[in-house]
């Protein structure tokens, strides 16, 4: 008997019936429309429908991101479709992952029928998933969950805890999809991947420590202005695959691969590291280094001059190294901020993350009143919170500014408080500051550009997204939507319909630009299938709402955009 591991999608049509009751025909021949871009949204993502039951479809996905992808997509696509003087059709979906015996092309057995009772306790217009298929998407997924708690299911003997998609994450700097993707046997002069550490053993504990290492060398990295360092969404996209570094170099372009396992026992930290060129895979040095963990932060800088000698052949200047950021003064203070950004990483995830990241950070504050980045990443955290206090973020980074002058995100941040406030030239003064401080950071480059964009100047945004793209073909997809922004300001709309309709998904905003530009070539009827498709994942969307978050320094820019979008049949 065959098995295989699957993440499931079922969906149907809620009060079908009814509808058939009351419009046969139309019904009928709406419904085979609205299988027939079922299928097309689930094969867009490597899925298979293997099942149709009247108004209801059963599919399949190898990666349960693609399983939920393809639900939001459904049911957004629905929207668009929608005919006016028409009963709506209305899905809702239940998502599950699970080893499923395979009869032909039919998949069968508990996990289906789990997804099954999931979809029925499903509200209307909802997609609920499994417990299981959660944990397989909170490192990664695009979207923003509710806990539901547990539920109890007939003939499923053990509890399963459910979650509800609430809505798209928004400008998550953590999420990641191919843009720019494309196979070469260039390298980049002086260029470095590091790719995540692993963990030695199976203590899952310690990941928070081999990432946040991770990450802590590929800042530091960056510094080194001779350097070309691949950004940390390229490295750990590529990961899971555990390329070598051949493939690492053909797919990132960098010359050499820095390789690390982490494990520590007690107070002491085990690093074994290995640096490769990716022509022949030739290990160019490795080492073994066995410290205390006081002593951790000295090792990673220790190790980003190393590496710097050996890929450029020469040390940075002393000027360089003046402007390094500040370190914790004890490591209770640094132990905790790995893990506030442990949590921070899925914080757009659930409430829940973004408040335990919050914790973890103030706890690495008063550990350590004098850690700039715990301020800085506290910002972060909090912003994903409903209840996200605005003044007390505020002092944070004014905070972390103050104890720290260099640190490249605590200056991208402030940027960005300054544009909402209006300070267009301060904010701008902040994002040339961060872009200085890194050089090599794709992600930040790319934020930049959208102030950039704001500000008037939307050839030099679109010059920095260029720039990010070189460094980091593994951009989120929500940096890259900045380009078809960009087109759109600077009145080139076919261009904006191209760029922004050619994203590997669509995002809220994305489809709303793409609706403006297609009004303002009188292309009305387009532009309204985009924002039915909006209000689909989003029913409290407006104009208004919508334009008062895009801070353009022209007032005009805003009030033609939320014209075109009202014409567009946004609600005002």
């Amino acid at each position: 008997m065959k098995r295989k591991m699957a993440a499931l999608m079922v969906g149907d049509i809620v009060g079908y019936s009814g509808m058939m009751e009351r419009a046969e025909e139309q019904t009928a021949d709406r419904l085979a429309s609205c299988q027939a871009l079922i299928s097309e949204k689930v094969e867009l993502l490597d899925g298979r429908v293997f099942k149709t039951t009247g108004d209801g479809a059963l599919a399949e996905f190898p990666s349960a991101v693609s399983a939920v992808r393809s639900a939001f997509e459904i049911r957004s696509a629905l929207a668009g479709a929608q005919e006016p003087h028409t009963e709506p059709f209305r899905m809702r979906f239940g998502l599950h992952i699970a080893d499923v015996v395979v009869q032909g092309d039919d998949l069968v057995g508990d996990g289906v029928n789990l997804a099954a009772r999931i979809q029925a306790a499903a509200e209307p217009d909802s997609i609920y998933v499994s417990g299981a298929l959660f944990d397989h998407v909170r490192r990664n997924s695009a979207f923003i969950f509710d806990d539901i708690g547990e539920r109890a299911f007939k003939n499923i003997t053990e509890l399963v805890h459910l979650y509800r998609v609430r809505g798209e994450i928004g400008a998550h700097r953590l999420q990641s999809a191919p843009t720019q993707l494309l196979i070469t046997k260039e390298r980049r002069p002086s260029s470095v991947a590091v790719l995540p550490f692993r963990v030695s053993g199976e203590n899952e504990d310690q990941r928070y420590l081999a990432e946040g290492l991770t990450e802590e060398l590929i800042v530091e990295l960056g510094r080194f202005r001779r350097l070309s360092v691949s950004s940390r969404s390229a490295t750990f996209s590529i990961a899971d695959s555990h390329p070598d570094p051949l493939k690492v170099g053909e797919v990132l372009g960098v010359r050499y691969v820095l390789e690390g396992q982490v494990r520590k026992i007690g107070e002491r930290v085990s690093i074994s590291l290995t640096l490769s060129e990716t022509d022949q895979g030739t290990v160019v040095w490795s080492d073994k280094i066995q410290r205390s963990f006081e002593e951790i932060l000295a090792l990673v800088d220790e190790t980003a001059a190393r590496i710097a000698a050996t890929v450029s052949g020469r040390m940075e200047e002393a000027a360089m190294v003046a402007a390094r950021r500040k370190l914790p003064e004890n490591m209770t203070a640094f132990d905790c901020l790995l893990r506030g950004l442990d949590h921070h990483r899925l914080g757009g995830v659930t409430d829940d993350n973004a408040r335990q990241s919050v914790g973890w950070l103030t706890k690495a504050i008063d550990a350590d009143p004098n850690y700039s980045a715990a301020y800085a990443w506290r910002v972060c955290a909090a912003s994903w919170l409903p209840d996200f206090d605005y003044e007390q973020g505020r002092r944070d980074i004014h905070r972390a500014l103050e104890l720290d002058p260099c640190d490249a995100e605590a200056n991208r941040i402030m940027g960005v408080f300054e544009l909402m406030n209006g300070n267009f030239d301060e904010a701008l003064a902040h994002g040339r500051k961060a872009m200085e401080l890194n050089p090599t950071d794709a992600y930040i480059k790319a934020r930049c550009a959208a102030m950039y964009n704001f500000a008037g100047e939307g050839e030099h945004s679109l010059s920095l997204l260029d720039e990010a793209e070189i460094l980091d073909p593994f951009l989120p997809v929500w940096c890259v939507e900045e380009r078809g922004v960009a087109f759109y300001a600077l009145g080139r709309y076919a261009e904006a319909i191209e760029s922004l309709g050619r994203l590997t998904f669509q995002t809220t905003r994305s489809r709303l630009y793409r609706a403006a530009a297609l009004v303002a070539l009188n292309r009305a009827d387009e532009a309204s299938r985009l924002v039915r498709e909006a209000v689909g994942g989003k029913p409290d969307l407006t104009a208004s709402a919508f334009t008062s978050r895009e801070y353009y320094r022209d007032p005009e820019k805003s009030t033609e955009l939320g014209r075109l979008l009202r014409e567009a049949g946004l609600p005002p």
